[in-house]
């Protein structure tokens, strides 16, 4: 599905007085939620690669275990420390923006306590503004996108301690 079609089908969303909609083509899925008591709109596109994560976070608790190497020690515990993190990525190609607007604070923080459906950051694509909502509790250890920059698609933005 390409940017004008979602543009179509959040148009048509908003249009129609729709709650919800859900379409998955293949690996890819989109939902579009709409509130209707306070007129706020919630844009949610999702990459069904992205959802296993969890299972890479089981993986690193048992490498250091067995692998202990002494031929580069250092080398290895950075990358499993990282492993430890859960990577929230770019759900479309746009400008990332960390505040709402250039007069206001950031969404997040490094070091912030964050929850699923906290905004983090919102994404600009072809004029549209979309929000992207943490889909896991935990705590901001490093943000990994400059303000204003170009995105791509599947871009890590945050690095999260979930524990």
């Amino acid at each position: 599905m390409d940017s004008k079609e979602i543009q179509s089908l959040i148009k048509f969303v908003s249009k129609s007085g729709v709650n919800e909609v859900s379409i998955e083509q293949g690996d890819f899925k989109i939902t579009i939620k709409t509130e209707s008591q306070s007129g706020e709109q919630h844009y949610i596109v999702q990459n069904p690669a992205a959802v296993p994560q969890p299972v890479q976070m089981q993986q690193p608790v048992a490498q250091p275990a067995a692998a202990p190497a002494p031929a580069a020690p250092v080398a290895e515990a950075a990358p499993a420390e990282n492993n430890n993190y859960v990577e929230i990525k770019s759900p479309m190609i746009g400008t990332f923006y960390r505040k709402p607007s250039p007069d206001k604070d950031a969404f997040v923080n490094v070091g912030d306590q964050i929850n699923v459906g906290d905004v983090l950051c919102v994404v600009e694509a072809m004029k549209l503004f979309n929000e992207i909502e943490a889909e896991i509790s935990g705590k901001i250890v490093k943000v990994l996108v400059d303000d204003t920059t170009p995105i791509e698609y599947d871009q890590p933005l945050f690095l999260v301690d979930p524990s």
